[in-house]
């Protein structure tokens, strides 16, 4: 039996090479991910006996120079943002001042953000610094603010700087307007915004155009909640491509601040669009009867309108029987109605409606307060707030409403009691009343039947002004809390 003798090996380093890397070779080579921790492992080893006093001074300087290190540095940005966002609002807010890293960190944790200097969007700084934005608010960005102003206006739209030149008001002032930036700048802002936050849900702008909506559109196609101001017939066309809208607030004029026509073309436009709508606000909006049927007959989600200051043409109030499926109907700060309704015959109703709200509304003739009450008839809840010219005559029309729950009265200074009772003593399902600041309604001059209904109450709210003394008196009797004296605790 022969046995060969193997051949020595020339180069140790042959074998190596022309060996298959394994999966920990590989996982060495990328040396990047173990910075951190070959960092925390390069520590001074603790000097001995032996070793001489220079060296055991640089250790010890070496030791103290680490304590002074940032040790989050070995945490990942992933592991920050999920520490950083379980802490409360009162503490995150300032833990961009720690340092750079931390300030980049919390601008990813930012989702809703007001702009109040437009060029904080074309230098590209907001889209660096709040990467994930969800909500953005660019009204006053939008405003170009004078220099020198001391003169301060606030709306419930918007609150801006104003000319201190300005002696006075005029009937068409419309100072607004002359301070908004030019429509070509807004929509290339829209567009770079739109381009680098695609999950975009919220936005609210003032003076786009339908080139810059269309361009939010494309790039936002989650984009649920929107809020335009100045808005027009031709703006409406970029409305209507987003398809997954679903709350819009269009601001047509305001008295004072700016000017734009909204009209039965836009309304339309706008129904067949936008049909998954379902909370629609229409500010300083003209139109008729034709464009609110096309958005009760489109938008068949539609739950709660609220008309706002309109101007629209007489007739367009049995449109709203249209809307099949609406919820909540307000009208706000609305100078008239429906001075010329029509018939009873045409008006219609909601068949699903459940609240009326409304607040600071001039009330100019019965014709018009007993169609918007025929049209709401089914309604469970009616909330009437700070109201000019209602008086019994008018309210009683309100009696066609049998199945309310709910009534609040606030600030109806023409109201008496004779009147309140009769549309109370026609209320079967009556639960909840409030009546505050209505200083003709008083407590003498209730009748027996209205003190029973009183009894019978869930929930009983009554300060008419602030000389009544029921309040007081019905301390301890249980009248107005139904059932608690059957469900006390022993």
């Amino acid at each position: 039996m022969s046995i060969s003798a193997e051949e020595p090996i020339t180069d140790p380093n042959s074998l190596l090479k022309n060996r298959r890397q394994s999966w920990s070779d590989l996982w060495l080579k990328n040396t990047k991910p173990l910075k951190h921790v070959v960092f925390a492992m390069q520590l001074p080893s603790i000097p001995t006996p032996t070793s001489t006093k220079g060296s055991k001074t640089k250790g010890q300087t070496l030791i103290s120079n680490f304590s002074n290190i940032d040790r989050t540095l070995l945490l990942s940005d992933e592991l920050v943002l999920k520490i950083l966002s379980k802490l409360p609002d009162s503490q995150r807010n300032s833990n961009f001042l720690v340092c750079k890293r931390w300030l980049n960190l919390q601008g990813r944790l930012v989702r809703s953000l007001k702009v109040l200097d437009w060029e904080f969007i074309e230098s590209g700084r907001l889209i660096a610094r709040f990467p994930n934005l969800t909500h953005v608010d660019l009204i006053n960005g939008c405003i170009i603010a004078p220099h020198d102003s001391s003169i301060w206006l606030s709306h419930r739209f918007l609150s801006m700087h104003i000319n201190s030149e300005i002696s006075g008001f005029v009937p068409n002032w419309r100072i607004c307007e002359e301070n908004l930036l030019s429509v070509e700048v807004v929509d290339r802002g829209l567009k770079a915004l739109a381009g680098a936050c695609p999950n975009l849900r919220k936005l609210v702008v003032i003076g786009a155009s339908e080139l810059g909506l269309l361009n939010v559109a494309e790039e936002c196609p989650t984009l649920q909640d929107l809020e335009l101001h100045k808005c027009n017939d031709n703006v409406l066309r970029g409305i209507a491509a987003c398809e997954n809208l679903q709350i819009l607030k269009l601001v047509g004029k305001v008295d004072g601040l700016y000017s734009s026509l909204v009209s039965d073309i836009g309304l339309t436009i706008l129904a067949q669009g936008c049909k998954r709508l379902v909370k629609l606000e229409l500010s300083g909006c003209e139109g008729s009867f034709e464009g609110i049927k096309a958005i009760g007959q489109c938008c068949q989600m539609l739950e709660e309108l609220t008309i706002s200051d309109h101007r629209m043409e007489d007739g367009w109030l049995p449109a709203l029987s249209y809307c099949e499926n609406m919820r909540t109907l307000r009208f706000l700060s609305c100078k008239k109605i429906d001075l010329v309704p029509g018939p009873d015959d045409y008006l219609g109703s909601c068949p699903a409606l459940e609240k009326l709200h409304l607040q600071k509304c001039h009330f100019r003739n019965k014709r018009s307060v007993r169609a918007l009450f025929k049209v709401c008839e089914s309604v469970k809840e009616i909330v009437v707030q700070d109201c000019w010219g209602l008086d019994n005559d008018m309210f009683s029309s309100a009696s066609v409403c049998r199945r309310v729950k709910l009534l609040s009265l606030e600030g109806c200074s023409l109201l008496t009691t004779q009147g309140l009772e009769s549309v109370l003593l026609n209320c079967i399902e009556l639960q909840y009343l409030r009546v505050q600041s209505c200083k003709h309604i008083k407590d003498c001059e209730g009748s027996a039947a209205l003190s029973t209904l009183f009894s019978v109450l869930k929930e009983l709210k009554w300060r008419p002004d602030t000389k009544s003394l029921l309040v007081s008196s019905l301390v301890g009797t249980g009248m107005g809390k139904r059932g608690g004296k059957f469900f006390k605790k022993s």
